[in-house]
């Protein structure tokens, strides 16, 4: 059921945002029509989160959980310039329950000892002049690196309090546990696919 997890976050996760796509550069309000000012972007993990949703017990119901601990870097330029890094440290998986954080965390799951990072690196970035379009990149999880591609979305740019730049992104896919070793009662305890849904803020540097 955590997979789902890692994977998004991977996301990122997400997916996330690099790309001339569309930005405001005034205060205030998010704006989808104006370029973003290029630069490189730190996430601000106050404002990011990596989500996940599973199907428990062979599907007969859906729950969700997150990652706590995300952190990376974008570039954002042209779509072939811009590039993301994400990391996210699996101990800071959290579902609201300690008894099923704590299985999430054991070698059933992501082995959060043994693999205490999950994380995302972008190969290809594409958005069109509606700030939508796709994210590609390899995410390892649970010690497996696969591709995954997952949709992509500019919500907006801006100035923060202090004036300076943000921008945001929110990246969504789905991805199979399997693909990455977590073999652990499925479909039993959790589906096989998992749902991820990430959403970032990033601070220009």
């Amino acid at each position: 059921m955590s997979i789902r997890s890692t994977v998004a976050i991977a996301i990122a996760a997400a997916g996330l945002a690099l790309s001339t796509a569309t930005f405001a550069d005034g205060p205030g309000a998010p704006n989808a029509g104006v370029a973003a000012p290029v630069g490189t972007y730190k996430v601000d993990p106050a404002h990011s989160g990596a989500f996940f949703e599973i199907g428990h017990m062979g599907g007969i119901s859906r729950f969700m959980g997150r990652f706590n601990d995300i952190a990376g870097d974008l570039v954002v330029d042209a779509p072939e310039k811009s590039k993301i890094n994400v990391t996210i440290k699996t101990e800071s998986v959290d579902t609201n329950h300690d008894g099923l954080n704590k299985h999430l965390k054991s070698p059933d799951f992501f082995n959060a000892v043994q693999f205490p990072n999950l994380t995302f690196t972008s190969t290809a970035v594409k958005l069109d002049n509606k700030g939508e379009g796709t994210v590609a990149g390899n995410l390892t999880l649970h010690g497996v690196t696969k591709p995954v591609t997952l949709k992509l979305k500019h919500i907006g740019s801006g100035k923060g309090m202090k004036g300076e730049q943000r921008v945001g992104y929110v990246a969504t896919g789905s991805i199979k546990r399997t693909d990455f070793g977590m073999n652990y009662a499925v479909p039993g305890a959790a589906t096989d696919e998992v749902d991820l849904r990430i959403g970032i803020e990033a601070i220009k540097q």
